[in-house]
């Protein structure tokens, strides 16, 4: 992937985020609308926001990319920030998964192609899944590191055939700043993966003569991960990872949990099924972490200028803190629900204006119209 600068590069001004009601692009639009420079945001997806949002556009559309191309230019969308790429098998059934990851990533690129586009800057959510998790893989994965072996789980064909997209799209549009960030293993107190449906279990399944090498990131770092590659000139691949690693048995006692080694060393896949029974559903792209574990190297992006504020025992120890008072503030946790009619009434209706203000003055930002 080309990593000169495009002559043009500037700061995101009018913003696209794919996956708007997935827990990525709501988080991301929620921090950019703090940011006055962006003077537009708008999010599309095929179903409604999760979350509150106050002057992110939402748009309800599927991944074709005919329609989200006439969004682009209309809306002269010059920055797209891509937060769809699921990375856990547990969560989306294969076919819908597969639809996303792959055939949704090269409609969204082919969305953003082309000499009259004004899309200067692309930046891909990735993952760590890229790398796979085997046995003689290095300590730590550096972005220039390819994988030892062929993907042996769907989710990492996924990651390895979008990523290929993606990085054929930067060969192809010079003009247009590409940033793809490989994200660790992730822990917060909002974001549900397989790790944190796993670590919330009063036994924690090991896998019976390993103790692997644990990293993690913390969901706030992902947020402002991206955050950081909005705002700031960054081509490239880089990783996204907390500093430091821990054991998996290290975890378990930092969450104040105990260790069940009941998973043989191999033919895992076979128990794991069993296992689904009591709750604990292991997708098949986490198993060979739970054997071997995997380090990410993180210094890349940290010398672009990004600062994390968790290192991994943080992220565990945070995580643990959460699960701690999670059965007290779990009654009075309130959620949102879009409502498409009382949001553009809210938005638009000069009624909502606050009474002081002049006649022109609205509660919500106005976007101009897209004429699609």
């Amino acid at each position: 992937m080309s990593e000169s600068p495009p002559a043009d590069s500037e700061p995101a001004r009018r913003v696209l985020i794919t996956g708007l009601s997935s827990y990525w692009g709501g988080r991301l639009a929620q921090a950019l609308e703090a940011f006055g420079e962006i003077e537009a945001i708008v999010g599309v997806d095929s179903k409604d926001p999760t979350r509150e949002l106050e002057r992110t556009e939402f748009v309800k559309v599927s991944n074709q990319h005919g329609l989200i191309q006439r969004i682009v230019r209309a809306a002269r969308i010059d920055t797209v920030i891509d937060t769809r790429l699921v990375v856990d098998s547990s969560t989306t059934p294969r076919r819908e998964t597969h639809e996303n990851n792959v055939i949704g990533t090269m409609n969204i690129l082919a969305a953003c192609a082309g000499d009259d586009s004004p899309v200067r800057k692309f930046i891909f959510k990735s993952s760590a899944h890229v790398y796979g998790c085997e046995q003689d893989d290095p300590a730590f994965f550096t972005e220039s590191m390819g994988r030892n072996t062929r993907p042996s789980t769907a989710i990492e064909r996924d990651a390895v055939e979008a990523e290929a997209s993606v990085v054929d799209f930067a060969v192809k549009q010079p003009n247009v700043t590409v940033t793809v960030l490989r994200c660790s293993s992730v822990l917060g107190p909002d974001v549900r993966t397989s790790f944190s449906r796993m670590f919330a279990l009063p036994f924690v399944p090991m896998v019976l003569g390993f103790d692997p090498r644990c990293q993690f990131v913390h969901e706030d770092d992902v947020v402002h991960a991206l955050e950081h590659a909005a705002v700031n000139h960054t081509p490239g691949v880089y990783n996204v990872a907390g500093d430091g690693v821990l054991a998996l048995s290290e975890v378990i006692g930092l969450l104040g949990k105990r260790p069940a080694p009941v998973l043989p060393p191999w033919g895992t896949g076979a128990l794991s099924g069993p296992l689904r029974t009591l709750g604990i559903r292991i997708p098949d792209e986490m198993l060979n972490q739970l054997r071997f574990g995997r380090g990410l190297d993180n210094r890349r992006y940290k010398a672009s200028g990004f600062e994390y504020g968790y290192t991994s025992r943080e992220t565990v120890t945070a995580f643990a803190e959460h699960l701690r008072l999670h059965p007290i503030i779990r009654g009075v946790e309130q959620t949102y629900t879009y409502e498409g009619e009382v949001e553009r009434f809210l938005r638009r209706s000069p009624l909502t204006r606050p009474p002081d203000a002049a006649p022109e003055e609205r509660s919500g930002t106005e976007a101009e119209p897209f004429g699609i």
